[in-house]
């Protein structure tokens, strides 16, 4: 009998929609763990943002994804732009208070709630309109791992180490018995790995 694709009275949609969503959320407090002091400004190009804009903004996904769940829309011509943090304890501090404000929120979250639509607005023009439950996805998730990456470059280019997520970086290996806390791996076993 094939199994139904309907959710069950349990699956709750942060279950069956977003099951991804705390390891994402961990994976990006690990990144933002790293963010060094004094280096707001700095940017690898002249086209590209600071750093303390891109973490900051990073840090505050959580939260524009908890305003998408509470209203119909937002005009982004309105909001005042917050400073970057200057170190990674204010950063953290930003970005535990943003995914305080996004689980209760999500985790509240009926089917039906996710299948409203929402709208970004500038200055009264629509620029996008989509229903909650894809732009938890393509807004929340996906954009979080998008700028998640640009971060990791910014850090390999400032010297600064690069955490492991998905698989090793070459700060941290994490292939089977190349890096685990408190065990020495046999070297040659962590070189045919990273071969």
């Amino acid at each position: 009998m094939a199994k139904s694709s309907r959710p069950t009275n349990s699956e709750s949609p942060l279950q069956l929609l977003y099951p991804d969503l705390e390891n994402e959320l961990a994976l990006t407090r690990r990144v933002l763990e790293r963010y060094p002091e004094g280096k707001a400004d700095w940017r690898p190009h002249d086209k590209s943002m600071a750093l303390g804009a891109l973490a900051t903004h990073v840090a505050e996904l959580p939260r524009l994804a908890a305003t998408v769940l509470k209203t119909d829309e937002i005009d982004v011509a309105d909001r005042q732009r917050n400073q970057p943090a200057k170190n990674s304890e204010e950063l953290l501090r930003i970005f535990e208070e943003s995914v305080g404000m996004l689980m209760p929120a999500i985790s509240a979250a009926t089917f039906d709630d996710l299948g409203k639509s929402w709208t970004l607005k500038f200055g009264g023009r629509a620029l996008f309109s989509d229903t909650r439950r894809t732009l938890m996805r393509t807004l929340l998730i996906n954009h979080v791992i998008h700028h998640r990456a640009q971060l990791g470059v910014y850090y390999r280019l400032l010297g600064i180490p690069v955490p492991g997520l998905y698989g090793p970086s070459a700060d941290e290996p994490v292939w089977p018995g190349c890096y685990v806390p408190g065990m020495k791996a046999h070297p040659s076993f962590c070189a045919r790995m990273r071969a």
